[in-house]
């Protein structure tokens, strides 16, 4: 009889047990949560900028420019991406009209959605949004501001004390889908078809990915076709080996992949890909190496592309002497609220 009773319960224990590791690993092998609130789109970027602020000595690797109107905004919200701003994913909509069509609806030109995560100061975010908008909804108990901006609705929603989502498609529905799935983040199968069917060719723990569907011949694609003749889908990610912590040890791997329709058309990419280099390589030993910067060249030297069944890859290795330099750079930029004023000569030096 006591083992009738304990059966049950051990199975029930296993059962749960089996669940959440189950939950667990999908939730490992899913975008991030900022990710994945994105509606659909037809290319998707993601940064998390933890790994640059301890790259650089807790600041970002570029200072941005205190412009007037952004020094107002910071004293107005109290946000300033610089110090609050903590990771970013953007979808980016391209027009309909463009070959095999794209997300956009009818407008000329590439729209955005973006979710922002940070720390906000939620009441004077609000003060701000209620002075700026035009307009404001209440949908699913969540405020949609609507301000308009260089001709388009920009609407913005802020999700939770430290999420913020953002959209200039023509579309509120757009936006209102961001709303909706912000109250059901927890899944681990959210996010929009082209992610999630590619997020797994992303590197792991990458902090800076891209996906992105790719027409040669759309507007800005151009310069593509000589070596992506035929639509194609990208996977380009950038990670870092915790070995390697602090990154001013280390290196960061870059992978990029183009998934074609066949073989065939990865091999004719690799190909046309490996003779580029090959000319390069070729015309840079013809000139000298002289002036090269070492750890520029170790980058180009560490090129690699190759052929994966119906994906071309390309691989590299970027030197952590790089972000130094640009770490170095960076401190030598004015400091912020200075960006506007002029750079003078000293005496007895040139500019």
């Amino acid at each position: 009889m006591r083992i009738r009773r304990t059966l049950p319960i051990a199975l029930a224990v296993v059962v749960v047990a089996a669940a959440v590791t189950l939950a667990v690993q999908l939730r490992k092998a899913a975008p991030p949560e900022p990710a994945r609130l994105l509606p659909a789109a037809d290319a998707f970027v993601y940064a998390d900028f933890g790994w640059a602020r301890r790259l650089n000595g807790g600041k970002l690797l570029f200072p941005v420019a205190h412009e007037p109107e952004y020094e107002r905004f910071i004293q107005d919200t109290g946000f300033d991406f610089e110090r609050d701003l903590d990771a970013v994913a953007f979808a980016v909509h391209y027009p309909q009209s463009w070959p095999g069509g794209g997300t956009g609806g009818a407008a000329p030109e590439p729209r955005f959605s973006e979710v922002f995560k940070g720390t906000f100061d939620g009441s004077r975010c609000l003060a701000y949004l209620k002075t700026t908008a035009k307009s404001v909804e209440n949908y699913n108990s969540v405020d949609i501001f609507t301000i308009p901006l260089y001709g388009r609705s920009f609407r913005i929603a802020i999700l939770g004390v430290d999420t913020v989502a953002a959209s200039n498609h023509d579309d509120p529905a757009v936006i209102r889908g961001m709303v909706d799935r912000s109250r059901r983040l927890a899944s681990p199968f959210g996010g929009p078809a082209l992610l999630r069917r590619y997020y797994k060719r992303v590197q792991l723990a990458s902090p800076v990915w891209m996906v992105a569907h790719v027409e040669p011949s759309s507007p800005g694609f151009e310069s593509w076709s000589a070596i992506f003749p035929k639509p194609a889908d990208f996977v380009i990610s950038v990670s870092y080996n915790p070995l390697h912590l602090p990154l001013r040890t280390g290196v960061l791997h870059l992978r990029a992949e183009a998934s074609t329709s066949s073989d065939d058309d990865a091999r004719n990419i690799t190909d046309k890909a490996n003779t580029f280099l090959t000319m390069f390589r070729s015309a840079e030993v013809s000139v000298g190496a002289g002036g090269t910067d070492a750890d520029v060249k170790a980058f180009f030297d560490s090129l690699k592309v190759r052929q994966e069944s119906n994906r071309a890859v390309l691989s590299a290795i970027l030197p952590s002497g790089v972000f130094r330099k640009l770490g170095e750079s960076a401190d030598q930029m004015p400091e912020p609220g200075s960006a506007a004023q002029p750079v003078r000569p000293q005496p007895g030096k040139s500019r």
